[in-house]
């Protein structure tokens, strides 16, 4: 595992909020290492016409360049770790997707990553029923070496950390913030459990990042970029859960649906998912 100090540039990378993932590969294809770019002339990318005047302000900024120092001394202290796509411990299925994260802050257990991981997920406003079979779901998974990943969100993927924790196995969080910053608050016991059972937080986002609305999206992508399979438990017909599946299906991934209760409005997107051929489980033993 590479130190803090030597994937100091994949940081500054990381801080370029203006810049798009895409146009950050582009920029380390043509300059190989985040550390040759980072020490690129003014002269030089100015004359450079392939890229645009807001990345090219970007990468010269020099307020930008002053902020990591403060990270690394934050990222010491609550033992925070980076991991860059170049670094083995990248996750190997996430390098798969179209789109990888560039580089993962992580805190906690990163030999994890790699491990058989399955994602619940489902709406914010789950009823009792959802709340049930979150919990039923990722505690006999877990209980059967399976990995369970989830966004530390408010409902279903609150409940699917829960189940993982009551059972004392590992479980991801899979944030749309900087890791300083705990979203929704009140899942902050959440969090320190699932430290506390050798569990992992993860985000792509560097640290300050505040929760803005189009980070979640983008997050949602490395929920099923972890993992092989991919459980929905109760979605409204216009929910975020179902832009997971989405990426999911880009991604090659299997996706389970727990059928819902016709007559809740959080069956809606899930009861439509099984219509349109996505595969009904109703045990864990069916996804062993």
């Amino acid at each position: 595992m590479k130190s803090i100090e030597e994937n100091i540039y994949w940081i500054w990378l990381s801080l370029l909020k203006n810049i798009s993932i895409k146009e950050k590969y582009k920029l380390l294809f043509k300059y190989k290492t985040p550390d040759k770019l980072f020490n690129i002339s003014k002269e030089e990318l100015l004359k450079t016409k392939e890229f645009k005047e807001k990345t090219k302000e970007d990468l010269y900024d020099i307020e930008i360049k002053n902020k990591i120092d403060k990270h690394i001394e934050y990222m010491r202290k609550n033992n925070i770790k980076i991991i860059s796509i170049e670094d083995t411990e990248y996750p190997k299925i996430l390098k798969e997707i179209y789109d990888p994260p560039i580089c993962l802050y992580v805190k906690g257990n990163i030999e994890i990553l790699n491990n058989k991981n399955i994602a619940i997920i489902g709406c914010r406003e789950p009823t009792d029923y959802g709340i049930k079979a979150t919990k039923y779901f990722s505690y006999n998974l877990a209980n059967n070496n399976i990995n369970i990943i989830s966004g530390l969100a408010k409902g279903i993927d609150a409940y699917a950390h829960i189940g993982a924790i009551i059972a004392k196995k590992t479980t991801v969080a899979v944030v749309g913030t900087g890791l300083d910053i705990i979203y929704p608050k009140e899942n902050k016991i959440i969090e320190e459990k699932i430290l506390e059972n050798k569990g992992t937080i993860i985000s792509e986002y560097p640290l300050g990042t505040k929760p803005e609305k189009m980070n979640f999206p983008a997050r949602n992508r490395i929920i099923s970029g972890l993992s092989q399979k991919i459980l929905v438990i109760e979605a409204k017909e216009k929910s975020g859960t179902l832009i997971t599946v989405d990426f999911a299906l880009e991604q090659g991934r299997d996706v389970y649906v727990v059928p819902g209760n016709i007559n809740s409005i959080n069956s809606v997107g899930t009861n439509n998912l099984i219509k349109e051929g996505a595969r009904i489980i109703t045990n864990y033993k069916e996804i062993l």
